[in-house]
């Protein structure tokens, strides 16, 4: 931060001293280039504006021309002559280029400045001013977040005056009360909203009283306003979809899926209706081949009429569309009850079988001291691949060892930048994962085994889930190895079903999640991706007759949102998913250590069931 870079105060002073040494040279094409970079960086600078002021003096026409920004201008060129514009009286059209560069960044405060302030209302047309906060109702978040909400908070103050000077505009009360709403100013919110409805119901002004009415926590009154507006106008699919996921806030499930039905019925490709429909039948019955053909709708739909998020909403709440879940098994549980001072001494463990060797791999690096200590497993042998090919663990009796160097640290700090990012849908997932395509086959398999995450997360509930979630990153980096290649023959299927039919091991359920991602993307592997995971699901079953088998959950969950499973395969992986850990995987000898505490059903919790 010393040198300015990433500072944008520093930059903008930097910009600006540019612009002051073009100025003295007279090259005012260079002053205006430097002084808008300067003003995109920190538009409120009032060494900016006063260096605009005197650039526009250096003009006959105050800087029209000079000023003038091109088809493709940068943002601080067009919000620098939105400035000229003001100064010559043009506050409407000025007003409305600040508004456009919110659009284009909301979190910056570019209509933070002293004309804005000052403006008189009265002097824009009633319409005009009903533009600008469209505009800027378009742009934020509901509701906005705090750095958001105070760089756009001017347009609020704006909005006080224009009804102050047009008290009998109906919409321009239900502009700003929109404003006000997303500025997390409900009270305001709703009493605009309310005396735009009273001085004339339309569509649009019954919608913006129903979110007011919704944000302040009053579903039942904003269902009737958005029926109201319904009425308006029948044919609005938006306010259709809207209103039929409010009903089913409200438990109105049947009605609403009836009305979304109805809406598809008069446009089948509207999005929102397609969006709404794909989101109530999932919450209805929690099929995910619903949440498979919302997904198969947006990457083929270029021409959404807005951002959605229903894909994101309905994946939330589900283990591995949403989030990676923790490992249950002894190994994680160790750490969980064990203290860093606890661990910085040496000590023993005694386990009745042993667990997944990436969970004792990662019980080592914790523990360095411990000495572990595991029965053989029963048959069959989870040490033994089901299928030949990549080898990732060697095995000295139950103990467990990489079979791969690391991987340098170039792969591993790219891989590791995965780790901020969070989780997401399947095809999300697939997309962040691009930047993982050019890092070798080898280094991707080396960091299966050695994920780059030397620590342990101190969230008891999440110890184990970045080292899982490193391993998932580097299973959808092989899905993006060799995609020119088909399918069926590809390098990167073959690579991936040889782990996930490997060592019996967290790799396992990175590699099936990898194969469940490329089934979500691409409709013509679905069906060799549900056999696959229908084969590794029975294996899971057969094994469990005669020993613990940790992965189970994992390899259940993954099958259930596997796009095209049978029927009957879903509802094996459903009850199995509910199941939990089996009461055989007790510790031994050491001091008793109580297993995971059972949980609400997964499925169950996201339906309403439990």
């Amino acid at each position: 931060m010393a040198d300015g870079v990433n500072d944008p105060h520093q930059e903008a002073l930097g910009e600006l001293a540019l612009a002051t040494l073009a100025l003295d040279e007279h090259d005012l094409d260079h002053a205006v280039s430097h002084l808008s970079v300067a003003l995109a960086h920190e538009p409120c600078l009032p060494e900016a504006h006063e260096l605009l002021a005197k650039l526009a003096a250096r003009c006959d026409d105050g800087g029209l021309a000079l000023f003038r920004p091109g088809e493709r201008a940068p943002v601080g060129r067009v919000v620098a002559f939105a400035h000229v514009l003001a100064r010559h009286g043009a506050q409407a059209d000025a007003l409305s280029l600040l508004a456009q560069a919110t659009v284009h960044d909301p979190s910056r405060p570019w209509a933070d400045v002293s004309w804005v302030q000052a403006l008189d209302a009265a002097r824009i047309t009633a319409d005009r001013l009903v533009r600008v906060l469209l505009a800027v109702l378009g742009a934020l978040p509901d509701p906005a977040p705090a750095p958001i909400a105070a760089a756009t908070r001017p347009y609020l103050h704006l909005a006080e005056r224009a009804l102050a000077a047009y008290p009998q505009e109906a919409l321009l009360h239900g502009a700003a009360s929109g404003v006000a709403r997303r500025l997390r100013e409900v009270p305001l919110a709703l009493r605009w909203a309310q005396r735009g409805v009273e001085l004339e119901s339309s569509k649009l002004t019954e919608m913006w009283w129903g979110n007011a009415l919704r944000a302040d926590g009053r579903l039942t009154d904003a269902v009737q306003a958005m029926r109201a507006a319904q009425r308006h106008d029948p044919d609005d699919l938006s306010v259709t979809s809207d209103l039929a996921l409010w009903l089913t806030e409200l438990g109105h499930t049947a009605e609403a899926l009836e009305l979304i039905e109805q809406a598809l019925a008069k446009n089948p490709s509207y999005d929102c209706a397609v969006h709404t429909a794909h989101r109530l039948r999932f919450q209805s019955d929690g099929d995910p081949d619903h949440l498979v053909a919302l997904a198969d709708f947006m990457r083929t739909t270029t021409d959404a009429s807005h951002e959605h998020h229903d894909l994101q909403h309905c994946c939330a709440g589900l283990p591995w569309l949403g989030y990676v879940p923790a490992a249950a098994e002894p190994y994680v549980d160790v750490l969980r009850q064990t203290t860093d001072e606890e661990r910085s001494h040496r000590g023993e463990l005694g386990m009745s079988t042993m667990g997944s060797p990436s969970a004792l791999a990662l019980l080592r690096r914790a523990w360095p001291g411990v000495a572990v200590a595991a029965g053989e497993p029963g048959p069959p042998d989870p040490r033994l691949a089901q299928r030949p090919g990549v080898r990732l663990w060697d095995f000295d009796g139950t103990r467990p060892s990489a079979a791969l160097d690391p991987p340098s640290p170039h792969a591993g700090r790219e891989l590791a930048a995965m780790l901020p990012l969070g989780w997401a849908a399947p095809p999300v997932a697939y997309d962040m994962a691009v930047r993982l395509s050019g890092v070798p086959v080898d280094e991707l398999l080396a960091a299966l085994v050695h994920p780059p995450t030397p620590t342990v997360e101190t969230d008891r509930d999440r110890v184990s889930v970045p080292e899982r979630q490193l391993q998932a990153w580097a299973c959808l980096g092989l899905l993006h190895h060799r995609t020119a290649e088909p399918w069926a023959t590809s390098t990167r299927r073959r690579l991936l079903v040889e782990i996930a039919f490997g060592a019996e091991d967290w790799t396992t359920e990175a590699a099936l999640y990898a194969l469940v991602t490329a089934a979500w993307v691409d409709p013509s592997c679905r069906a060799d991706v549900a056999e696959l995971l229908t084969a590794r699901l029975r294996a899971v079953l057969d094994a469990r007759r005669t020993r613990v088998v940790p992965v189970a959950v994992s390899v259940a969950q993954l099958a259930f949102i596997t796009p095209g499973m049978p029927a009957a395969v879903r509802r094996l992986a459903r009850d199995l998913a509910e199941d939990r850990w089996p009461a055989s995987a007790a510790y031994e000898p050491g001091p008793a250590m109580p297993l995971p505490r059972p949980r609400r059903s997964w499925l169950g919790r996201l339906l309403g069931r439990d």
